[in-house]
């Protein structure tokens, strides 16, 4: 932790000095050419001077609070033995100082329940996956709770993403023996019937997402690896029928271009040992004219029942560029229903 406190500002003073002992980590903690403190000058209205090894915060009140438990946060993730990224600012800044732990080891499954100050850690083969806002979180705390949970929301919220990488910390600690990736090849513009190649060939433009997040955290041999022997499948949804998937780590994704019935199919696939995650837009569905998507059908039939989590999100969770925030919100604005 830093070791300096708060200056107890009188009430004309509008500065608060940190104090921070270990000038290397306040390096990396301003980050290169102070891209930290800026942005956290930009979103909290606030200015931050260095001088030698203290940061003094200069703003109103409210803001400058805040601004000081960021920079003590992000200092005590150095101290841990931990980098801040962008990712890791944008993460304080949306969700304020949570407790912080050592090093993850290798795979080690996250510890969740000690309290909601506890932060929440997904490892996997390649990086520390770590949610970014409170739906975020609350999300992870339920893929690893409950053996069937959704994940409903716009686009860039991470609910794939999530779920891809809870799967990854599953399967390498030995919680599953498998991962399997679906998604329902439905079209938006182009017949798949008029594509080139045979039916992989066909078939891998649609399950491009799943494909690039699992690389996202395993070697890539490694995934080609457990692919090739079918320890990891990814599959359209029309491949699931007849089968019973357990102990395994499922991920329905883009379900909201599901039907009806191939919904059912696929919850009903649900085998010993498994856990299943289901995600999904339910503005962005692609199915005929007329056609019910299944998962405003699931979400009706099975929201009650406790065993089951639904987890939404809304523009405020999305951790893309900004702009993918504010498209969704006008679009939101606009949207007649």
């Amino acid at each position: 932790m830093a070791t300096g406190a708060l200056t107890p500002p009188a009430d004309a003073v509008t500065e608060s000095l940190l104090e921070f002992p270990d000038n290397f980590l306040l390096i990396d903690l301003c980050g290169e050419y102070d891209r930290n403190l800026t942005t956290i000058e930009d979103k909290l209205s606030v200015q931050i001077l260095r001088r030698g090894n203290q940061l003094a915060v200069l703003g109103e009140s409210g803001p400058r609070h805040e601004a000081t438990q960021v920079l003590q946060a992000l200092y005590s993730r150095l101290e841990a033995g931990r980098s801040v990224e962008p990712g890791d600012l944008d993460r304080e800044l949306r969700m304020g100082p949570e407790t912080v732990s050592g090093p993850a080891r290798d795979g080690d499954q996250i510890e969740l329940f000690k309290g909601e100050t506890a932060r929440v850690e997904i490892k996997t083969r390649k990086k520390l996956v770590e949610p970014r806002t409170d739906a975020q979180k609350a999300y992870v705390k339920s893929l690893f709770a409950h053996e069937l949970a959704f994940g409903i929301g716009p686009a860039g919220t991470g609910k794939t993403y999530l779920a891809v990488a809870v799967g990854v910390n599953m399967l390498i600690s030995g919680h599953v023996d498998k991962i399997i990736l679906s998604r329902p090849a439905v079209e938006a513009g182009e017949k798949l019937g008029y594509l080139p190649g045979d039916m992989k060939d066909k078939v891998d433009p649609y399950m491009q997402p799943l494909y690039d997040a699992l690389n996202d955290f395993l070697p890539g041999k490694q995934a080609a690896k457990m692919m090739e022997e079918k320890v990891i499948e990814i599959a359209p949804l029309a491949f699931m029928r007849g089968r019973t998937l357990s102990n395994a780590f499922v991920v329905l994704d883009e379900a909201q271009n599901a039907t009806t019935m191939q919904m059912k199919m696929f919850l009903t696939r649900l085998g010993e040992g498994s856990r299943m995650v289901i995600t999904g837009d339910r503005t962005q569905i692609d199915l005929p004219r007329g056609v019910t998507s299944g998962l405003w059908d699931a979400e009706r039939l099975l929201k009650n029942i406790p065993k089951i989590s639904f987890n939404y999100f809304t523009a405020k969770d999305v951790v893309r560029h900004p702009l993918v925030a504010a498209i969704i919100e006008a679009y939101e604005k606009d949207d007649p229903k």
